[in-house]
């Protein structure tokens, strides 16, 4: 999948999950980059900077969905395997 593809993937995902994705003019990006996943008033977000890439977008959607449920959702395979990826990463971290 190209990196199009795979953000346009996890935008689907996020819906599903009830986390709204919001692209905006962000004035400094933080450690992530150009974004990352917040909850507001009891709403979860993910708020991207309107400048970042594909490739970015992914690392951040991806990071995001990583912490939440996703296995009663469809979610194509290359997407699955790059949360159980991510999640396997952020496990041995913080082991």
């Amino acid at each position: 999948m190209k990196p199009e593809q795979l953000a346009e993937a996890l935008e689907t995902a996020a819906s599903q999950l009830g986390v709204k994705v919001r692209y905006e003019t962000l004035a400094a990006a933080g450690p992530t980059g150009g974004g990352g996943l917040c909850k507001v008033k009891g709403e979860w977000f993910i708020i991207i900077d309107r400048k970042t890439g594909a490739s970015e977008r992914v690392s951040i959607l991806g990071e995001a969905l990583a912490t939440m449920d996703t296995e009663h959702i469809f979610l194509p395979p290359k997407v699955r395997d790059m949360l159980v990826q991510r999640r396997a990463a952020t496990r041995k971290a913080s082991s």
